[in-house]
């Protein structure tokens, strides 16, 4: 048994380890062992039996919970077993709300603090109704522009697509309960300028030659649909460049640096993700062999980043705003928009994508490994054709390492545990059937 986001070791008991039993109930529940350190040792409490008379009641008192205080014993030891629920709606101890998240503790504050209470009460943070905003103050072209792409994707009826602005509003669920207010995610959609009501919601893109080398940036506002539009505008027609070849037939053919739809796929799900309380916008930064798109948000509970490498189901952040953008015609709603990347990138045979979820933060990169750009990072020749190898081809053995480069099997062995961990990752069985394929495909890997 270890400490984890379940379990937490407490070698006596004190009060200010209400926040843990608070913690706990706010989150997905847990236990807490008093009388175990913090190597998981059994220590024992000398006041055991008195605390599981007095603890059951003082958590009554102090937080309103009921939960299974239990004696338990080790080789004469004793020490306490605290029990505590999941519960349904916010527990505080004393005015303040606690978290526990991974192995720590958090106190909410802020917008942390609203989106829980939102959840609690079942809402998300796009469905709070904005005082003064009426359909008069939205923009007229914008409503035009969402009608012509949601006819084209089927994914509204005829009849609502002819009704009024108001109508169609209602139609996408953008009035709050009482039918009186939009819901931020309308002012987010269609006012002309949302952040007069949402600081941040805008979009940063930069294109960097180094980390602290920015040699241009431009700023993507208005609402967002049209933040959509020209985003993907600016990052084809001027943050990416296409080389150009020609077919055996004479036909003229563009491949970007970046496959298209993984790049709108990565935007869109971070328009459609983002936690717009934040007041931080969307961040892009394109260098000359990737791209990152950053958002502050994070993933539904329990999951990592490995579940948005298979099939799983659409919990978007932002019901409201996401169901808009499907609507539209921008983003699918079965969850499938990571596998869109993975699989894009596949195709274009460029690295596979990364997927990271720091919180707050979530990072989706996407690598076009060149020679110029493994040569900046000092990676011998040998390295460098190992890699776009794999690049090109998803994966690579030993024996393909000997024949590419001309080495012996050691040698061979030599570079790929060289290369291991910082580009490559092993993949399948292990020993003669041993293949690596490069970091960031965690799909099939061990």
């Amino acid at each position: 048994m270890a400490e984890s986001q379940n379990i937490e070791w407490k070698e006596s008991w004190r009060d200010e380890y209400l926040k843990w039993v608070c913690g706990f109930a706010n989150a997905q529940g847990g236990t807490l062992y008093i009388g175990i350190n913090d190597h998981g040792v059994v220590k024992g409490i000398n006041n055991a039996k008195k605390l599981l008379e007095d603890l059951p009641n003082q958590i009554r008192d102090v937080l309103g919970l009921i939960v299974a205080v239990n004696l338990r014993a080790k080789e004469g030891l004793e020490y306490l077993e605290i029990v505590v629920e999941s519960y349904p709606f916010p527990i505080s101890l004393r005015g303040k709300y606690y978290y526990r998240t991974g192995s720590t503790l958090q106190e909410l504050k802020g917008a942390a603090l609203t989106k829980f209470l939102l959840e609690r009460q079942g809402k998300k943070w796009d469905a709070v109704p904005v005082p003064n905003v009426t359909v008069k103050d939205l923009k007229a072209n914008t409503f035009d522009g969402f009608r012509i792409k949601a006819e084209k994707s089927k994914r509204l009826a005829t009849e609502d697509l002819q009704g009024t602005n108001k109508e169609l509003l209602e139609n996408l669920n953008l009035y709050a309960d009482n039918e009186n207010m939009l819901k931020r995610a309308a002012v987010l959609l269609f006012h002309p300028n949302p952040e007069k009501y949402i600081t941040g919601s805008y979009i940063k893109i930069g294109f960097f030659e180094t980390d602290d080398d920015l040699k241009y940036q431009d700023e993507v506002k208005g609402n967002l649909l049209e933040q959509a539009e020209e985003a993907l505008d600016l990052l084809k027609t001027k943050y990416d460049k296409a080389s150009i070849s020609y077919a055996e037939d004479g036909t003229r053919e563009e491949k970007f640096t970046f496959p298209q739809d993984a790049v709108r796929e990565a935007l869109l799900n971070a328009i459609a993700h983002k936690d717009y309380s934040s007041g931080i916008p969307i961040q892009i930064s394109v260098y000359n062999d990737k791209i990152i798109f950053w958002n502050e948000g994070q993933l539904p509970g329990n999951w990592t980043v490995d579940r948005l490498t298979q099939k799983h189901p659409s919990k978007p952040f932002n019901p409201d705003i996401a169901n808009t953008l499907f609507r539209a015609g921008y983003i699918e709603s079965w969850g499938r928009g990571t596998i869109k990347i993975i699989n894009a990138c596949k195709a274009h045979k460029i690295a596979p994508p990364i997927f990271t979820n720091t919180a707050p933060d979530f990072e989706v990169t996407l690598i076009n490994y060149t020679v110029s750009s493994l040569a900046a990072k000092g990676l011998k020749p040998e390295f460098i054709t190992i890699i776009l190898y794999v690049q090109k081809h998803q994966s690579i053995s030993n024996s393909v390492v000997q024949k590419l480069c001309k080495v012996s099997k050691r040698t061979a062995t030599r570079y790929l545990t060289d290369l291991e961990g910082s580009y490559l990752v092993k993949s399948g069985s292990t020993g003669a059937g041993t293949t690596y394929v490069l970091k960031g495909d965690t799909m099939g890997t061990e």
